[in-house]
């Protein structure tokens, strides 16, 4: 896990190609199945995946806190990259990036946060969260490749 200027970045390697983890990524029943920390479960409402589409969902806490969530598609280049805007809440822009190799593929996501004091408030959460999240897309992506 990196921390740059009120950005976390965190990179995971999956055994599985590219196309597979784009797929998990662009699915809507499969996003829903990993997107979040461990113990969240998510209700879709809207999920719109275009460039100026939106992605409307709640987020269900393990403790029965509901948590709305609201984005906005910013970029998607197949198989390469996913941009979006999280502006519920915390406002920051997710930057996820697909490099395939030998079979395999490497996911860099970035959270990069539009104010620091949001960022500081966030960071001892969504560090853990967020690997949290790369655990759970890598149990996903590990059922669909068997």
């Amino acid at each position: 896990m990196t921390i740059g200027e009120n950005e976390l970045i965190a990179t995971r390697e999956y055994d599985v190609p590219q196309k597979l983890v784009f797929r998990a990524w662009t699915t809507p029943d499969l996003l829903a199945r990993w997107w979040g920390p461990q113990g969240f479960t998510n209700t879709f409402h809207e999920c719109d995946m275009r460039p100026g589409g939106t992605w409307k969902f709640t987020m269900h806490g393990p403790d029965g806190v509901d948590y709305p969530n609201h984005n906005d598609f910013v970029e998607i280049v197949p198989l390469e990259r996913i941009v979006l805007d999280h502006l519920s809440g915390h406002e920051f822009r997710v930057t996820a990036t697909f490099e395939g190799f030998e079979g395999r593929t490497r996911v860099t996501f970035r959270q990069l946060f539009k104010k620091k004091e949001d960022f500081e408030q966030a960071k001892p959460i969504c560090k853990e969260a967020n690997e949290q999240q790369l655990d759970r897309l890598g149990k996903v992506l590990a059922e669909l490749a068997y």
